[in-house]
């Protein structure tokens, strides 16, 4: 009877599992699969594939002939999966790979020579792993790169001239690492910079050209670092400056970029630019009160912009006295 078959059908079905997690699909050109089980790279793919995302599995390795035969390949995302280690012949045959993003994996490291062909590479995202050290060898080949991110790594330095090949470079994060120090020159090369994160770092001090190589900078955070002391004149050179966050740190005095030239009142065109200082123990006296009212910030989390001294107006909005000008100054 019908039923005395179906049923040993049902039961071969079960012992022999699922099909394969994420087939590929002939002709697509986009392949997707978020199966936690996967713990093998797909094979199959159509040369036709430009983007792939297998994320959020248990993929741990990758064979070196893993992306073979994919050469219109422009997306790999590999996020939130398992990969300790990289094989260095991976990106061979995907020269025109354009976005490579590996967020929340294991890597402590990578082969000197990963990058060697991928020169079309614009986006590279390295954040949340567990890099120690930044090989030079990395960024030799990588002229069109535009967003690097090394966020929430544990690099505790970044050598001299590590960037300076990133010479189209438009943005660079190196936040919640273990920074203590930037090594002088360590943004040479990259003119075209124009976001800077490193907040959430250890740094205590800054070397006083530290922005010199980096004019066309507009954002800059250095939020959560243990900074008590600003060189003079170190935001000089950032005369594009349209963000600058600098709270909870442990600054009493403070230096800003200059102003763009013209009279005031009134206002010269221009942006404004939004400044965080909140969280420091700022002296109130006239250098800091009387370059704010000369600058004009636009002060972000003024209430929690306090004055720590002089006795006279601890506690009190450091906007509050700036504006009443009667300090004296």
């Amino acid at each position: 009877p019908p039923g005395q078959i179906l049923l040993p059908l049902l039961l071969l079905l079960l012992l022999l599992g699922p099909a394969m997690p994420c087939s590929p699909q002939p002709n697509a050109t986009r392949f997707v699969c978020t199966e936690p089980t996967l713990s093998t790279f797909p094979t199959g793919l159509p040369p036709t594939t430009l983007a792939i995302s297998v994320e959020f599995t248990a993929l741990a390795t990758l064979l070196p002939s893993a992306l073979a035969g994919l050469p219109r390949l422009q997306e790999l995302h590999l996020s939130s999966n398992r990969l300790a280690t990289l094989p260095e012949a991976l990106l061979r045959p995907v020269p025109t790979l354009r976005i490579l993003d590996l967020t929340d994996n294991l890597l402590a490291d990578l082969p000197a020579g990963i990058f060697t062909s991928t020169g079309h590479l614009q986006h590279l995202v390295l954040r949340g792993n567990r890099l120690q050290a930044l090989q030079p060898a990395w960024f030799r080949h990588l002229p069109r790169l535009l967003w690097l991110d090394l966020a929430a790594n544990a690099l505790a330095e970044v050598p001299p001239a590590v960037f300076h090949p990133l010479r189209s470079l438009r943005s660079l994060d190196l936040s919640h690492n273990r920074l203590a120090a930037l090594a002088p020159g360590v943004l040479g090369g990259l003119r075209a910079l124009e976001w800077l994160d490193l907040e959430g770092n250890r740094l205590g001090t800054l070397p006083p050209a530290a922005f010199t190589p980096v004019p066309a900078l507009r954002l800059l955070f250095l939020q959560d670092n243990e900074l008590q002391a600003l060189p003079a004149a170190i935001f000089v050179p950032l005369r594009h400056l349209h963000v600058l966050d600098l709270a909870r740190n442990r600054l009493r005095v403070l230096e800003l970029p200059p102003r763009p030239p013209g009279p005031l009142p009134p206002r010269p065109p221009g942006p404004v630019l939004d400044l965080d200082i909140s969280g420091n123990p700022w002296a109130c006296e006239c250098p800091l009160l009387a370059l704010l009212r000369r600058a004009a910030p636009r002060l972000t989390a003024a209430r929690d912009t306090l004055c720590a001294s002089p006795a006279r107006y601890r506690g009190q909005e450091v906007a509050a006295v700036s504006g009443a000008g009667d300090a004296g100054c």
